[in-house]
């Protein structure tokens, strides 16, 4: 992998990271126009790109960092305060922010264990494009649907053992390229009665340790195998630092539509896309 391949892989994970139209379908699709352009670039499916997909996924961890930091340092601090309580005065009972902590740990383990569970048959999805037809489209119109919602009534102290599995199911269903991450969590988030702040606060705070352990497995992996052949340590951090500085924009961005009920917008670009795929436009490429 060249430098320059790392740069344009870094902005479309940066991009679409949180723009809810799946960055894994567009970096696959990126990767397999890319190596039919003449890169020497490893397949999408191979250990060390599967690696490096999700390199550029922790980076763009920094970007949620960034626009969320008030939320995440509240969440940390209040979290340790409770619990030191708790230690110190038995009995008082779970705090609101640590209960908010543990629910996170619920989605996250349900999406590990379905994860695992599935890994070898999701992996196989990646040299088969032609599925993003059938989840892009599947993605569009749950998102034209989320629109038409009306005004939730549930805050952040409704998210309970039952939203967390829900979104924890959702986000494993996320593993599949096409799916959105951010789309369909947020989605589980507002069907399951989430205010729309607080589904998409939840969907990014939890896309931290979820990130986080599927890359640290990865990396595993990966050094037990062909180590990093064709990727390169440098491309990889290159690619990692694109995606946190371009990744912060397009948060900003994704919020704004959220906020005022317009993610339909991607609707009809994910549609276009599905068709451009159906229609065997790109025959021959991917």
């Amino acid at each position: 992998m060249t430098y320059l391949e790392a740069i344009i892989l870094g902005l479309v994970q940066g991009i679409f990271m949180f723009v809810p139209v799946s960055s894994t379908a567009h970096l696959v699709l990126t990767q397999h126009l890319m190596i039919a352009g003449g890169s020497q670039m490893p397949s999408p499916e191979s250990p060390a790109m599967i690696l490096f997909d999700l390199v550029v996924h922790v980076g763009t961890l920094i970007s949620i960092a960034v626009v969320f930091w008030k939320s995440l340092s509240a969440l940390l601090h209040r979290t340790v305060t409770e619990t030191t309580r708790q230690f110190r005065t038995p009995g008082q009972g779970v705090g609101p922010f640590s209960r908010l902590f543990l629910m996170g740990m619920l989605t996250v383990l349900v999406t590990g264990v379905l994860g695992l569970l599935f890994k070898s048959t999701l992996e196989l999805v990646f040299s088969a494009p032609q599925v993003l037809v059938v989840t892009l489209s599947l993605t569009a119109v749950l998102l034209f649907l989320t629109d038409r919602l009306p005004k939730r009534p549930l805050g952040v102290k409704s998210i309970g053992p039952r939203i967390a599995i829900i979104i924890g199911v959702a986000q494993a269903l996320a593993l599949i390229p096409g799916i959105s991450r951010s789309g369909i969590t947020i989605i589980a988030g507002l069907y399951s009665g989430l205010k729309r702040r607080w589904a998409a606060e939840y969907s990014f705070l939890v896309a931290i340790p979820t990130i986080l352990a599927a890359s640290l497995m990865q990396s595993v992996e990966v050094m037990r195998g062909a180590g990093l052949e064709g990727v390169g340590v440098g491309p990889m951090l290159v690619g990692f630092v694109v995606a946190a500085v371009s990744g912060t924009f397009a948060l900003k961005l994704v919020l704004s539509l959220l906020y005022k009920a317009q993610l339909k917008v991607f609707s009809i670009y994910l549609i276009a896309l599905a068709a451009v795929i159906g229609f065997g436009l790109l025959d021959g490429i991917i």
